[in-house]
C-alpha cells in the first residue's frame, strides 16, 4: 500500500504482466502496428513468420489495413484471439513486478526501457497541459475514433507506447538495470525481419521496487517548475495510442460509476526510455514543398526571423551546416538545370522546429488561398537528408533539411511552448520502434 499510495504521485503503478509460458519471441513479437503503413509486403512477410505460431500479430491490427473493407472482421477476429489465448492458458500467471529491457537494433545500438503502467488520470494531451505526462507532438483527433474501436472491449493490451524520462544522471532505466542485469533474463531471443535483440529481467525484489521508487521521486523533484507542476514524461511513441486509451477510459469512467483506481481500464502499459539514453536515436523528419516559389518563400522566413542567407555550393556542405547546428536550415532546389542550395541563418532558441513549422504553414496557407488548381503548393515530410537531396532535384520541388532535434531542450521547449508541431521527430529507424511482447489484462473476457 505504501508503493501504491507513493507511485501514485508520479503517475506509475507497478503492472500484472503476462507473458506466454512457451514464449519465442522470434514470433511471438512484431514491430508497432503504425509501422511500414504504405507496405504490405512487409506485413505479409510478418503473416508468414507467425503463421501458425502465438503471436501478437493476432493481438493487433496493422495501420496498413486500417482503411480496408474488412476492418471490422479483423478486429473482432482479434478480440475473439485475446478470449482464446486467455482461456486456453497460453499465458503464465500474471505477476505484479516492473520488467527492466535491453533492446539491440539493426544498427548495433543498445536502447534500454522499463515497463510499467501509467495512470491515464495524469496524462493529457491536450495543448498547454501541466499533467504529469504530456503529449511531445500535435495529436490528431480524427485518429482517436478508429483506435477506440480496437481497444473498446479488448481483454488484454500490448504497448507500443515510449515515454521519455528526462533523467540525465540516469538514475531510473539505467540504475535499476545495473541491479537486475546479473539476474536470471526473463526472456530473450532476436526479434523478426533482422530487427535485432531483445532481453527482458524482472524488477520484483522490495529493494529493487524500493530503488525504483526513489529514483522516480528524485526525477520528480528535479522536475518541477516554479509553480510546482511536474513534467515526469513525455510520450516518445504512440502519442495516439495512448490518446485512445485516455479516451476509452473517459468513456468507461462516464458509463460505469463504480470505476475506481483498481480499474485496469485507467491504467496503460508502457516502456520508460531515458531521452539521454546514449542508444535513443532522434532524427529530424525533413520537409519538401512543390509548386512553390522560393525566393518570395525566403523572403518571408528571412524576415520573420530576422535570418541571414548564404549560399553554398555543395549538398555535403549544406548537411554538415545544418547538422552542426542549433537553428540552421538548408534549402535545396533546381535552376536552369542545376541544383542550388542556401542556407537560412536563423536565432530561434529551443527546438527550431516549434517555431519554424506555424510560420512554414501560415505562408503556405496564405499561398493557397491564391494558387491556380494546377499549381497548388504541397507539403509532404521525409526521412533522411539525402531522400531531401534527391526529391529536390526534380521542377516544382524544393527541399528543407532541419536542424538536429536537441535533447537538453526537449522538455524544456514544450514544457514552455506546448506539444511540437506533427512529424518533428523520430526515434530511430522504423524497425528500432517498439516491438509488442509484454501483456496487461485489460476488459473482462467473455
Amino acid at each position: 500500500i505504501l508503493f501504491m499510495k507513493s507511485f501514485k504521485e508520479m503517475g506509475v503503478k507497478i503492472p500484472e504482466i503476462l507473458l506466454p509460458k512457451n514464449l519465442d519471441v522470434s514470433t511471438w513479437s512484431v514491430v508497432a502496428c503504425d509501422q511500414y503503413t504504405q507496405d504490405r509486403e512487409y506485413w505479409k512477410n510478418v503473416e508468414k513468420i507467425a503463421s501458425g505460431k502465438e503471436s501478437t500479430l493476432n493481438l493487433i491490427l496493422p495501420e496498413v489495413y486500417l482503411n480496408d473493407e474488412d476492418k471490422s472482421e479483423r478486429i473482432n477476429r482479434i478480440h475473439k484471439t485475446m478470449n482464446e489465448y486467455l482461456k486456453n492458458g497460453i499465458f503464465s500467471l500474471p505477476k505484479e513486478e516492473f520488467i527492466y529491457v535491453e533492446r539491440k537494433t539493426a544498427y548495433n545500438r543498445v536502447r534500454k526501457g522499463l515497463i510499467c503502467a501509467i495512470d491515464l488520470e495524469t496524462y493529457e494531451w491536450k495543448p498547454f497541459s501541466k499533467s504529469l505526462i504530456r503529449a511531445t507532438e500535435a495529436t490528431i483527433v480524427e485518429r482517436i475514433p478508429p483506435r477506440m474501436e480496437i481497444r473498446r472491449s479488448a481483454p488484454i493490451e500490448s504497448p507500443h507506447i515510449m515515454l521519455l524520462v528526462n533523467d540525465s544522471e540516469h538514475l531510473l532505466v539505467e540504475g535499476v538495470g545495473n541491479r537486475v542485469r546479473k539476474n536470471q533474463e526473463l526472456y530473450s531471443g532476436p526479434l523478426m525481419c533482422n530487427s535485432g535483440s531483445i532481453k527482458g529481467w524482472s524488477i520484483s525484489e522490495a529493494d529493487d521496487i524500493e530503488y525504483v521508487r526513489s529514483s522516480l521521486e528524485k526525477i520528480s523533484d528535479k522536475n518541477k517548475d516554479s509553480s510546482g507542476d511536474v513534467f515526469m514524461f513525455a510520450v516518445g511513441d504512440g502519442n495516439h495510442s495512448l490518446a485512445t486509451a485516455k479516451a476509452v477510459w473517459d468513456e468507461y469512467k462516464n458509463q460505469n460509476t463504480l470505476a475506481d483506481e483498481n480499474s485496469p481500464i485507467r491504467y496503460a502499459l508502457v516502456e520508460i526510455v531515458n531521452i539521454y539514453d546514449s542508444g535513443l536515436t532522434f532524427e529530424p523528419i525533413h520537409r519538401v514543398l512543390f509548386n512553390v516559389d522560393l525566393n518570395e518563400l525566403i523572403l518571408n522566413l528571412q524576415k520573420k526571423f530576422n535570418a541571414e542567407v548564404e549560399e553554398v555550393d555543395s549538398a555535403e556542405k549544406l548537411k554538415d551546416s545544418v547538422k552542426n547546428s542549433k537553428a540552421y536550415f538548408g534549402f535545396t532546389y533546381l535552376k536552369e538545370n542545376v541544383q542550388k542550395f542556401i542556407l537560412l541563418k536563423t536565432n530561434i532558441e529551443g527546438l527550431a522546429v516549434s517555431s519554424f513549422q506555424p510560420v512554414l504553414d501560415e505562408y503556405l496557407n496564405n499561398v493557397k488561398k491564391t494558387a491556380s488548381s494546377d499549381f497548388v503548393p504541397e507539403i509532404d515530410y521525409i526521412h533522411g537528408e539525402n531522400e531531401i537531396i534527391k526529391l529536390s532535384s526534380k521542377p516544382n520541388s524544393i527541399g528543407i533539411l532541419l536542424p538536429p532535434v536537441l535533447k537538453d531542450s526537449f522538455f524544456e521547449t514544450i514544457n514552455k511552448n506546448g506539444p511540437l508541431p506533427r512529424k518533428s521527430f523520430s526515434m530511430g529507424e522504423a524497425d528500432e520502434k517498439r516491438f509488442y511482447l509484454e501483456c496487461r489484462k485489460l476488459f473482462q473476457f467473455e
